[in-house]
């Protein structure tokens, strides 16, 4: 199996418009490097191919859910009172997502 290269990693970080410094794409290699020797620790398992890949690991969970309940909600002017920043009944973020396309 291949490795990834540093040029996979800055291929993948700009199709996700993240940019990545050269210590972060370095971090993203070690990191899969690392998850590398831990699939070849459990590829040398002895019978490992002749397992059956479990499909949901709560099967015999049994849900028992509450009955809904009706309650007064908050006035949402009491709630805004815990913002920093709202326009309206909208919480104003800092912008998080670069709008920079890269081709």
């Amino acid at each position: 199996m291949a490795k990834f290269t540093s040029e996979m990693v800055d291929d993948y970080a700009d199709k996700l418009l993240i940019g990545l410094t050269k210590e972060e794409n370095q971090m993203v290699l070690d990191e899969f490097e690392i998850i590398d020797k831990n699939i070849d620790i459990i590829n040398a398992i002895e019978g490992i191919e002749a397992v059956e890949p479990m499909s949901w690991c709560l099967d015999d969970f049994e849900y028992n859910l509450r009955e809904d309940v009706v309650e007064e909600s908050i006035p949402i002017e009491e709630l805004l009172q815990n913002c920093d920043d709202y326009v309206g009944n909208e919480v104003r973020v800092p912008k998080v997502v670069n709008d920079d396309v890269h081709e």
